[in-house]
């Protein structure tokens, strides 16, 4: 059976045995029940998650109580608060499970290790963080020039199978309507 890890990272580039085994120890995994965090506000963020199973959101909740979804993430994706992450700071977002998840985790130091010792990882982070910026530039648009009913088809399209594993309250969250506006979308 193949590594998920191995697999995702040699969509970038590609590893020895024995380059992917350096690669491999420097992750610890763990797993998480349904409704348990991996970041809470206010914390410090020891690790970026590479999703190995399972499904997350990272969220912020406003000082109103109002919960705002800034994504999800699934197999094959990663996720942390990475602001806090990168700089080493107090997470100012959470991370929870909305299912029961298995992630691998790369501690700050770790990261810093493989970006020194082994360039293929440097070009593997730099490719998913500008893949990351893109992502949020057009999360950002889509939620500044559509409406509800095209950013629900977005999701539809890019998405499929969050319909099926995100409640409709933390999707009407995500694209920023209620749950009853939700309701009259998807009907």
């Amino acid at each position: 059976m193949a590594n998920p890890l191995r697999t995702h990272l040699e969509k970038v580039v590609a590893f020895t045995d024995a380059e992917f085994e350096f690669v491999h120890s420097h992750f610890t995994r763990r797993r998480y029940k349904k409704h348990q965090f991996l970041v809470q506000e206010g914390e410090l963020v020891p690790y970026a998650y590479f999703i190995v199973s399972g499904l997350v959101k990272l969220g912020y909740t406003d000082a109103a109580g109002k919960q705002h979804i800034i994504s999800f993430a699934m197999e094959d994706w990663w996720e942390s608060d990475f602001q806090a992450f990168y700089t080493q700071t107090r997470a100012t977002l959470t991370l929870d499970c909305l299912e029961d998840t298995e992630v691998l985790c790369l501690s700050f130091a770790n990261y810093q290790k493989l970006r020194t010792d082994l360039h293929k990882m440097e070009h593997f982070f730099l490719e998913k963080s500008n893949g990351g910026h893109i992502a949020a530039q057009r999360r950002i648009l889509s939620l500044l020039t559509t409406n509800a009913r095209e950013r629900y088809e977005q999701v539809v399209q890019q998405f499929p199978s969050l319909l099926q594993r995100v409640p409709k309250t933390l999707l009407a969250a995500y694209l920023g309507v209620s749950r009853e506006t939700l309701s009259r979308l998807s009907s």
